[in-house]
């Protein structure tokens, strides 16, 4: 009967971590892209509504929280039925709940921001999450966040 020496399994214990750790990041970063498509398709029909019909854009605005919240919960249910992971609970629910209610506090209560100021400042407090998002699932969040909020701010300040 042959053995195996200390390092060896260890060895063997950190390749096995390298594996799970990058499963875990890959199923992390699907169903992540999933809801950026999502939510990307909504916030563009936002967008285009509030160009086209600025007096409808705060109906608009609230059926794209409201329908990304319910597509999100429908994807969480999808990634369930398939890997068996609860990824959409009764906490996100709560967690998007307080999300959106500070933000429609600082941009109605705190700031009374125009139209324009409430188009920058949305995609920005959004970027935050994905920028303390990348702090635990991997960096390609920060920069999906960086580079989106230095995009809107670029057309903030040198697109009239």
């Amino acid at each position: 009967m042959t053995g195996i020496d200390p390092r060896e399994a260890a060895s063997a214990l950190a390749e096995i971590n390298s594996i799970v750790h990058r499963v875990r990041q890959s199923t992390i970063y699907q169903l992540s892209s999933q809801l950026m498509i999502l939510w990307g398709a909504l916030v563009f029909a936002g967008n285009l509504v509030n160009y086209l019909t600025p007096l409808y854009a705060g109906y608009a605005w609230l059926l794209v929280y409201v329908g990304g919240v319910i597509g999100s919960a429908a994807v969480g249910q999808v990634n369930r039925a398939k890997s068996g992971l609860r990824t959409f609970d009764l906490r996100i629910f709560v967690t998007y709940l307080i999300f959106f209610a500070f933000g429609f506090f600082c941009v109605d209560v705190l700031g009374h921001f125009t139209p324009r100021q409430q188009g920058t400042f949305w995609p920005i407090y959004f970027m935050l999450t994905y920028c303390i998002a990348g702090l635990w699932f991997g960096h390609a969040f920060i920069a999906i966040g960086v580079a989106v909020v230095a995009l809107t701010l670029v057309g903030y300040y040198f697109i009239g």
